[in-house]
């Protein structure tokens, strides 16, 4: 009788369940069952984080949007929403820097609201105009502000209530309304601009620029203003968008750039003079032909002397030229918030010696602004910090109450410090014993740079100067530009004489 091996069936049913190793290799499966749904949580909670973490950094992006940014994009002169506020806002008034109105809205008996300008041609490129082809100028650059209404709680219900309009915020501006009309009066009936500004804080004194036409007719007059057959062009703001050759102004840029190719030797350049300069098949004649006799760099600067800066120019390396008229914003874009032309600096390594004669002495394709040379003269003025122009002072309520303040801010420092100090020696030398004598006085002393720019053969060169004053420490810098004129000397250097005459004589 044979036994039957009950253990061993009960370890093949065993086997037959669990497999080899029986319980043991199922307590491993649901281990790393376990592993796995711990793993997965660990991945889920990390995917919440990074989603928690994103949404925390867009809600922070949002408030700083808000809190800094909104405002530019709400008051765009391309957002057409915003001239919805007038439904509810009668838009605020513009002021001088001594609160004169320079713009204001009159509301008739039945309620009509016109745009008024009180000096008619007088701020048209600098305030602007708004109607119904567009805005420009201020009105164009703090049109949210004029549509923006600060006045008291209880006065907003009571309009509610009447069903009656908020008045606008007002907006100071940094223009003085003497100066305004110095330099309107100065540049007299000839084409041109004249925009000053303090080189220590970027506010913008005056801003003329000439043909311009009525603030208070420009709807009424805006076919023949846009006709292609008015070469006037009274709407273009020539201190802004007026491109011209700088002539013998941008001789700062060919100096500065010598000075700095040759930091131990500079001081030993000597030219002698003849009235022209003659190189192969080209000359370069002085202005009238006239001989300056043997000069160092800091004479040659002074009297404006073509043929000393023609041979300057042959020496430059071109490449490093290009990279300091770059430097002081050929090219790039400037820290000006209303509409512009950018001035173009084409020289490179390739140039040919005609177009070296011509760069060094601000003329061939070489083009720039009034504003741009503006903002070059006060960075050198500055200590070789440029600060941002800016045109708004503060933003007030009916009664008087800033509700916003525009503060200074640099653009950054194109020039160090000692270059500034050896441009200032050499544009003071122009007024002391130079070009510029029409503005040696003693009431100030002053600085600057005069030019006279050929444009077109037959006719008269475009008369420049860009200076500031007092030469020491200067509080006003201003540029000059008088189209078809003559000589910097004779007529822009005078003009600019006027308005620093007026801003001395407030002070």
């Amino acid at each position: 009788m044979k036994l039957k091996d009950h253990g061993s069936r009960e370890e093949k049913k065993t086997e037959k369940r669990f497999g080899p190793g029986g319980k043991k290799k199922d307590t491993k499966k649901r281990r790393d069952s376990g592993d796995s749904r711990a793993k997965a949580n660990k991945n889920i909670l990390k995917l919440t984080y990074g989603f928690a973490a994103l949404f925390i950094m867009m809600a922070a992006y949002l408030g700083w949007f808000i809190q800094f940014k909104s405002e530019n994009v709400i008051g765009s002169s391309y957002n057409a929403r915003l001239d919805q506020f007038s439904d509810r806002i009668i838009r605020g008034s513009i002021l001088s820097s001594d609160k004169t109105v320079l713009a204001e809205t009159r509301v008739a008996s039945d309620k009509t609201e016109t745009r008024y300008y009180p000096f008619d041609y007088l701020f048209v490129h600098s305030v602007g105009y708004s109607g119904l082809n567009g805005k420009t100028g201020i009105e164009s650059l703090a049109n949210f502000y004029l549509l923006s209404s600060h006045v008291n709680l209880v006065e907003k219900v009571i309009n509610e209530l009447r069903g009656e309009k908020n008045l606008g915020d007002n907006v100071v501006t940094t223009l003085d309304l003497d100066l305004q009309k110095t330099a309107s009066d100065a540049l007299g009936n000839n084409r041109g601009a004249v925009i000053a500004m303090e080189p220590d804080t970027g506010k913008i004194l005056c801003m003329v620029s000439q043909p311009n036409s009525n603030a208070n007719q420009v709807d009424e007059k805006w076919q023949e203003l846009i006709a292609p057959d008015n070469t006037k062009a009274q709407l273009v703001n020539r201190a802004t968008q007026g491109l011209y050759a700088p002539g013998s102004t941008f001789k700062i840029l060919t100096a500065l750039e010598y000075i700095r190719e040759n930091p131990s030797t500079w001081q030993d350049f000597s030219f002698n003079c003849s009235g022209a300069y003659h190189t192969g098949e080209y000359t370069i004649k002085c202005y009238h032909s006239e001989s300056h006799g043997q000069q160092n760099l800091i004479q040659a600067f002074a009297n404006s002397c073509n043929g000393a800066f023609a041979e300057i120019g042959l020496q430059l390396n071109p490449d490093s030229f290009h990279a300091l008229a770059e430097q002081l914003l050929f090219n790039m874009p400037l820290p000006y918030a209303l509409p512009y032309n950018q001035s173009s600096f084409t020289m490179t390594g390739g140039a040919d010696e005609w177009e070296k004669l011509q760069t060094s002495i601000g003329q061939g394709k070489t083009q720039i602004t009034p504003l741009h040379n503006l903002l070059i003269v006060s960075a050198i003025a500055n200590g070789g910090t440029l600060m941002k122009p800016y045109l708004i002072d503060h933003v007030e309520n009916v009664g008087g109450q800033t509700v916003k303040k525009f503060l200074p801010s640099s653009a950054g420092s194109p020039l160090s410090a000692t270059d500034a100090q050896m441009m200032a020696e050499l544009l003071k030398s122009v007024v002391d014993f130079g070009t510029g004598s029409a503005l040696r006085t003693d009431r100030y002393t002053a600085a600057g740079k005069t030019g006279s720019a050929e444009f077109e053969t037959g006719k008269e060169t475009h008369s420049w100067f860009v200076g500031y004053a007092p030469a020491e420490n200067p509080k006003i810098a201003i540029s000059v530009i008088a189209e078809e004129a003559g000589s910097g000397g004779k007529v822009a250097a005078p003009i600019a004489r006027a308005v620093f005459d007026a801003y001395f004589a407030k002070q």
